[in-house]
């Protein structure tokens, strides 16, 4: 099926007891309260010591993928493998898969780097859809019986899942049911349904939790509407949860569980020295940066400009002190008395959450970019284009500017200008070769050459046409070499 795992005794690691439910929660995982997401490209070693240090007490994995992980080496030892660190514990491995023998080799190939592996039930994005994983995984109760179940008997540390909710509480707590009874051992539960995401997010239903939670004997996480340590304290006394998870708001303040809400260029200077210990690629901590300087970056426009192009992790740390030094000037030229601007609850230079847009704002139900163009329809570019734009500034993206192309009378392909035969270069070269014809406009001269080669052969009295190799003609040798020496 795949590489075996490595085992524990060859690491000189000795087996530890398989503890359950609360008791796991308390021993192996020290009873924790706050928890750090597992993000996709963003839950990396270094976020996760920086979450560490400024309060976080448990961290998940960015979502791997199981199959992958499986049969790549290179993505095992890239993800996982190269980013030990004692420091970094307790940790769980979270896995996106849909095949439960795929699930538990991956599983066990992770088992002796971590102290819980977590299948994820709750990504509600396409790519999610189209692979099958996640949140769209929710109605398959008989799979994912089966996935959690296998792993519960095979691996020697527990198996947990991450869920959405579904509208209905009473189908959300059935589910959980289901999943504890196939061998779940501590539920995430994330209070938004899979439909519930990007501008359509909303508000968390901590009622679904709450049912949860008194429907289980198994630990619950709480996961959405989290800003602040205040929130963190409320969810649990009005869910009787036993830990909260954060993702967004961590990733504009990393203190969030310390309930300090510091200058951002504490946190972002303190994460790119750990960088500097613990290396990412580079995507990962400008992304990060694009979070932590979020507000200031609607202030200062062109330095967000160059914190997209900037191509090292130099030029990035520059940046950050850039805008360190336009915020200490604000800070200066700052009126007394005078308070934040717009909305925000603090000034832009100190870390604080960012508020999505709640789904009444979006009530159409209409894409997210179908928005966006219908503000401003023709000046509104994608992201991506938008990135091309600032590599050429003389690239345009105007369909009435674009070059039309004729198209192939065969394959749709554009043709090419100069064809004789109005085709494209593939369908052209066929068909001047089945008909001994030339193209000059494709560069293609089958009847020039076969004539001068007729020509040739013409003036060449001692040329013969090379007999046919009969069954003695060894290595099928022929005259013309010969008459040609």
């Amino acid at each position: 099926m795949g590489p075996s795992p490595p085992g524990p005794s060859a690491r000189g690691v000795e087996l530890r007891p398989k503890l359950r439910g609360f008791e796991f929660w308390r021993r192996t995982l020290g009873a924790a309260r706050h928890v750090v997401a597992p993000m996709v490209d963003q839950s990396e070693l270094a976020w996760r010591l920086l979450s560490r240090r400024h309060g976080a007490q448990l961290c998940y994995s960015p979502m791997l993928h199981a199959q992958v992980f499986v049969r790549d080496a290179n993505y095992r030892r890239e993800n996982l493998y190269c980013e030990v660190c004692p420091e970094d514990r307790p940790l769980i491995v979270q896995f996106c898969a849909n095949d439960p023998e795929v699930f538990v080799q991956a599983a066990l190939l992770a088992q002796d780097y971590c102290d819980a592996i977590d299948l994820n039930l709750g990504c509600p994005q396409m790519i999610a859809k189209r692979g099958h994983y996640g949140a769209f995984l929710q109605e398959e109760w008989g799979l994912l019986q089966r996935m959690i179940l296998l792993a519960h008997e095979r691996l020697a540390v527990p198996v947990t899942c991450k869920i959405r909710v579904f509208p209905e509480i009473d189908k959300t707590v059935r589910y959980a049911q289901m999943l504890e009874k196939a061998g779940c051992q501590l539920l995430t539960v994330h209070g938004r349904t899979k439909e519930q995401k990007g501008p359509l997010a909303g508000v968390a239903s901590w009622e679904h939790i709450k049912a949860v939670r008194k429907a289980v004997s198994i630990p619950v996480f709480a996961n959405g509407n989290i800003r602040s340590l205040q929130d963190v304290e409320r969810c649990i006394q009005d869910t009787g949860v036993q830990g909260v998870m954060s993702a967004e708001g961590l990733l504009h303040n990393p203190a969030l569980f310390e309930g300090r809400s510091p200058a951002v260029w504490e946190l972002a200077e303190e994460y790119l020295d750990i960088v500097q210990q613990h290396r990412c690629p580079l995507s990962f901590v400008r992304a990060h940066l694009f979070k932590l300087w979020h507000h200031t970056l609607q202030v200062h426009q062109q330095l967000r400009e160059e914190l997209a192009k900037v191509k090292t992790l130099e030029g990035l740390a520059a940046v950050s002190q850039a805008l360190k030094l336009r915020c200490q000037e604000d800070m200066r030229g700052q009126e007394e008395g005078a308070g934040p601007a717009g909305d925000l609850p603090f000034f832009h230079w100190i870390c604080q959450p960012s508020l999505r847009p709640g789904p009444r704002e979006h009530s159409s139900g209409r894409s997210k970019r179908a928005l966006e163009e219908e503000a401003s329809p023709v000046e509104s570019l994608s992201k991506n284009k938008q990135k091309k734009q600032l590599r050429n500034p003389r690239k345009t993206f105007d369909p009435s500017l674009k070059p039309k192309y004729a198209k192939c009378d065969q394959c749709g392909n554009p043709k090419g200008n100069r064809c004789v035969f109005n085709l494209c270069r593939g369908c052209c070269k066929k068909r001047a070769f089945r008909e001994t014809a030339d193209c000059p406009g494709h560069g293609l001269l089958f009847k020039t050459k076969l004539e001068k080669s007729l020509a040739w052969k013409g003036v060449q009295p001692g040329l013969q046409e090379p007999p046919q190799a009969g069954p003695g003609a060894a290595g099928g040798c022929s005259p013309v070499g010969s008459a040609l020496a």
